[in-house]
């Protein structure tokens, strides 16, 4: 059985949280719903949003992506700590 809830919140923070929804393709009384039900459930309550990559970060990645692609700026894989400081010497 549903019920309706009616809440008294602020103009912007609705907006915030429509387009956050939004962006993860769920209607906002889903995103409320599942919150009320973790809320009662567990009797604790966490608020997180995800995080970007900087675009410095996306570089990288992509440098090293490439990299890896080519074989280049990859170390072989070692048996032991001693092949690993012989393979670390000879650079």
């Amino acid at each position: 059985m549903k019920t309706v809830l009616n809440v008294k919140i602020d103009r912007a923070v609705k907006i915030q949280a429509q387009k956050t929804a939004a962006k993860l393709g769920l209607p906002l009384s889903l995103v409320v719903g599942e919150q009320l039900r973790r809320f009662g459930a567990e009797e604790t309550i966490t608020f997180a949003t995800p995080r970007k990559m900087s675009k410095k970060l996306e570089h990288l990645i992509g440098e090293a992506e490439r990299d890896f692609k080519q074989g280049k700026h990859i170390s072989p894989v070692f048996h032991s700590g001693a092949e690993m400081d012989r393979y670390l010497a000879s650079l």
